[in-house]
């Protein structure tokens, strides 16, 4: 008899950051599978369990084996960094799924396990930098060609939307972030709009930093951080960055 995928988020790692709901499928899983990263986060907490790592660029290597597992009769935890649904591996499992189903094996033997994306847990950490509508873009181009990103990011700031920026740079793509604030501020958004970024969300060494839309071009981060560009009324208050949504008070 076919076993169960659980794809799960695990938010940022740490465990008071899962919801009850992810925590409990990985500690019912028979296996957890994941990213070498993600998996080495958890595995204190499941000293027991059989687990299966890739290292990156793999993602599909990760899916097939939760599906061999399964197809042992198993129960899966395929754990995904934030929610998995946001940039995770929910897409290519049931993508996948017309490879493996069968008369015991079906889509009703998947389920998603939300998670705490780094969009609401840094924004968290920020004060309420998405209080109002948002949108959230990826810099990486290595599944999105450049120019559609460059699409999105002067559609957001036409929409005047607050932007939530993930994979903002790499070694191989460091100056994408600057890359970015120039195509923003040639979209029309002003040079002291207010903006923000945390490093490291949810595990040791987090930080953050709240800044202007000119001092954000020149800053350097990494793939751990999550940045965030407010919208025409975002507002720095303290060290803090927040989003009006509109409430008026006597």
């Amino acid at each position: 008899m076919a076993g169960h995928i659980y794809i799960v988020g695990m938010g940022p790692g740490d465990k008071q950051m899962m919801t009850e709901e992810a925590y409990l499928a990985m500690e019912s899983s028979d296996v957890i599978v994941g990213y070498t990263v993600y998996i080495d986060l958890v595995k204190e907490h499941f000293p027991d369990k059989e687990f299966f790592t890739t290292p990156m660029k793999q993602e599909i290597e990760r899916c097939k084996a939760c599906y061999e597992f399964a197809l042992q009769g198993k129960k899966v935890a395929f754990i995904c960094s934030g929610d998995a649904g946001v940039y995770g591996m929910a897409a290519p499992m049931y993508e996948l799924l017309s490879d493996y189903v069968n008369a015991d094996f079906t889509e009703d033997n998947i389920s998603v396990i939300p998670g705490v994306t780094a969009a609401i847990s840094g924004a968290a950490v920020l004060g309420a930098p998405i209080n109002h509508d948002f949108c959230v873009i990826s810099l990486s181009d290595l599944l999105t060609p450049w120019q559609t990103i460059e699409n999105r990011l002067k559609a957001a700031i036409m929409g005047d939307f607050a932007i939530v920026i993930y994979n903002p740079s790499s070694h191989k793509r460091h100056d994408y972030l600057q890359k970015a604030c120039n195509i923003i501020l040639d979209a029309g958004a002003a040079k002291d709009r207010a903006c923000g970024y945390v490093e490291n969300i949810g595990r040791d060494k987090e930080n953050y930093q709240v800044c202007t839309l000119e001092e954000l071009k020149d800053r350097q981060v990494n793939m751990f951080t999550t940045v965030f560009i407010g919208n025409s009324n975002t507002q720095i208050i303290g060290d803090k960055l927040v989003t009006p949504r509109g409430y008026r008070y006597e």
